[in-house]
């Protein structure tokens, strides 16, 4: 749930953005990232501070949930304990933020707009967003 008016999540402790809040925010077909209150530089995922100036003046912020394919590759080499091949992952450009996630469906390029269409999660909890051409 979201108060359109503020841009925050309701519910989500705007002062502090968990991985918890954060991979709940994508179940639920929502993107949460953090802005920093001295640089104004938005970030995708929660953080303890700002990687560009070091401030923990961090506040919850919703993201666009469409985005364009900044960067992209096909992992042919899983890591140790996946089996799939030849999966797309990508760095979605959000307009505010960039997202690393995985992409599915009809393959994508560098400058294609995507959308977010789901989501995977590991036996640990894990969450990843899963991002589809438009």
């Amino acid at each position: 749930m979201t108060d359109r008016g503020s841009g925050r999540a309701s519910g989500i402790d705007a002062d502090r953005l968990t991985h918890e809040a954060w991979s709940e925010a994508v179940r639920e077909g929502d993107l949460r990232g953090q802005r920093c209150g001295d640089c104004d530089a938005v970030q995708g995922t929660p953080k303890a501070a700002c990687p560009h100036c070091g401030s923990t003046a961090l506040e919850t912020v919703e993201l666009s949930t469409e985005g364009v394919v900044y960067t992209e590759t096909t992992v042919n080499v899983p890591p140790l304990g996946v089996d799939e091949r030849g999966y797309q992952v990508a760095v979605v450009d959000l307009g505010d933020a960039r997202l690393m996630a995985r992409l599915e469906g009809e393959r994508a390029e560098i400058g294609d707009r995507v959308v977010l269409s789901g989501y995977d999660e590991d036996d640990d909890g894990y969450v990843t967003p899963r991002f589809e051409r438009q």
